[in-house]
């Protein structure tokens, strides 16, 4: 199950390396080429809070079989495809069946294994999950620079059908209830998937186009309506499509906004570090892996300390050192120059990466380890769809603050570097002898000459801003973990 969940994971970040490779096989113009990631996403965020209601009408283990057989077929499909659309379709199918493997292996955590062991079952998930976008810029950057594109899509291949014949052989069996379907709110499905769709690329839209422009606002109005007539009908039915009435329960509420806390942290580093190494330090996909890969490591170092832990100190106070390092890495990064490359990149990492778990391990347990087996699949679906909408925020307003701040900096750091200002010089990598005398060259022929070197000292200050609004962010989820009631590690 886990196999199938870190795919699923995986195949969003790999993909994302090697969309211009993409775009020049089928022809993509560039301002469609990101829908290619839109597209998966979209369909992955309807998909999370249905989970619930499928493993009860389908029973978790059919459900992940036939979740993990469509997105093996969806990605022959994608490698297969000859046009932009029907890579679109099957992109579509895959975030669908990717949707709903994640919650599934969480809810497994608590259904399937005995307290003791949750723990250390907790970690297997936990550690892939957040494994997955670490590794995806590595894994896609070897593929493109020894493969061909369609192998991104193919790779799942074999693991796909190994997970599906395995999971079929020992995952244990259970009856559903296919009356459920009948019984399922159509008319609250189509208004959670209109307002989550929008809400995607309002947040994808909006950063270019501003926020307050025509087409954004529209778009928020109706993700608000469509939004809240779900939540109401979700409140008055027998059978909602998600069981919303678990936000009665204090902790799983706070859980669930811790975890859209924590989305905004781990897919905003993972967003940025990208954007940093390719643009400014101009690296190839590959060697952005490799840098990236620091974090995975420290994660995978951490995560047998994080269970040991888990299982003998109280919840709120992993969490609140786990939040409290993870706030204090991604503000680490915000001392960036134009000249920072593995090496000032290496300790940032190395915290968050080792704070990631107590960011995971235990919001999961506060959320979902006192609920009834039978609101576990809800709730799973739920705390996993808030880490989501989390990033997809985090991401979109990472955006917004660097491409409004990015011109701003670049504007002073240029004039400080014409008045020869030796601190600007060494931010922007340049050196004082490089930079000719206004007695000599007008001021903006001296810009123009260096414009380069003040752009991309710009782009990093505007990407330290970005790194210092997320960590602020992150360090705002401490406040929230004195509310928690206390939840005993050994029950």
């Amino acid at each position: 199950m886990c196999v199938g969940m870190f795919m699923a994971i995986l195949d969003i970040q790999i993909v994302a390396t090697s969309l211009p490779a993409i775009r020049d096989a089928l022809n993509i113009s560039p301002d469609r080429m990101s829908w290619i990631q839109t597209s998966y996403l979209i369909a992955e965020v309807i998909a999370i809070p249905l989970t619930g209601l499928l493993s009860r009408a389908l029973s978790g283990r059919r459900l992940f079989l036939g979740a993990l057989t469509l997105f093996t077929l969806a990605s022959i499909g994608c490698a297969f495809s000859p046009d932009f659309a029907t890579l679109i379709a099957f992109r579509i199918l895959q975030g669908l069946a990717g949707g709903c493997l994640i919650p599934l292996v969480f809810s497994a955590v608590f259904l399937m294994f005995p307290v003791r062991q949750q723990g250390i079952a907790t970690t297997i998930a936990g550690v892939l999950a957040v494994l997955a976008p670490t590794l995806g810029p590595t894994v896609g950057g070897f593929i493109t620079q020894t493969y061909s594109w369609p192998w991104l899509f193919l790779v799942n291949v074999l693991p796909g059908i190994a997970s599906v014949a395995i999971a079929a052989v020992l995952l244990p069996k259970a009856s559903g209830d296919l009356r459920l379907l009948r019984r399922m709110d159509w008319l609250g499905l189509a208004a959670l998937a209109l307002g989550l769709a929008l809400l995607e690329i309002s947040l994808k839209e909006a950063p270019e186009r501003g926020w307050t422009s025509l087409l954004i606002l529209c778009l928020l109005a109706t993700v608000v309506v469509s939004l809240a007539g779900f939540v109401v009908r979700s409140l008055r039915l027998d059978l909602p499509i998600a069981d919303l009435g678990l936000f009665r329960d204090r902790n799983f509420t706070i859980a669930c906004a811790l975890s859209f806390i924590f989305g905004m942290g781990l897919f905003g580093s993972v967003y940025l570090m990208p954007v940093f190494l390719g643009l400014v330090r101009g690296h190839g996909p590959l060697d952005i892996g490799l840098v990236m890969l620091v974090t995975g490591v420290a994660q995978l170092l951490a995560a047998p300390v994080a269970v040991q832990l888990e299982q003998r100190i109280d919840a709120r106070i992993l969490t609140a050192g786990g939040f409290l390092c993870f706030a204090a890495g991604l503000g680490w990064s915000f001392f960036q120059t134009a000249a920072t490359d593995f090496d000032g990149m290496f300790w940032p990492q190395v915290l968050r990466g080792c704070a990631i778990m107590f960011c995971l391990l235990p919001p999961t347990r506060i959320a979902l380890g006192l609920l009834a087996e039978t609101k576990v699949p809800d709730g799973s679906a739920i705390f996993n769809l808030m880490r989501n909408l989390g990033g997809a925020i985090g991401v979109a307003l990472i955006d917004t603050v660097i491409w409004q701040r990015v011109e701003m900096h670049s504007k002073d750091i240029g004039t400080k570097l014409v008045d020869l200002d030796p601190d600007a010089a060494a931010f922007a990598d340049i050196s004082i002898d490089e930079i000719p005398s206004v007695a000599f060259v007008p001021p903006e022929s001296i810009v123009e000459m260096i414009r380069p070197q003040v752009e991309k000292a710009g782009l990093t200050l505007a990407i330290n801003d970005a790194w210092a609004m997320v960590a602020v962010l992150t360090a705002v989820g401490v406040l929230l973990i004195p509310f928690v009631r206390r939840t005993d590690p050994s029950s």
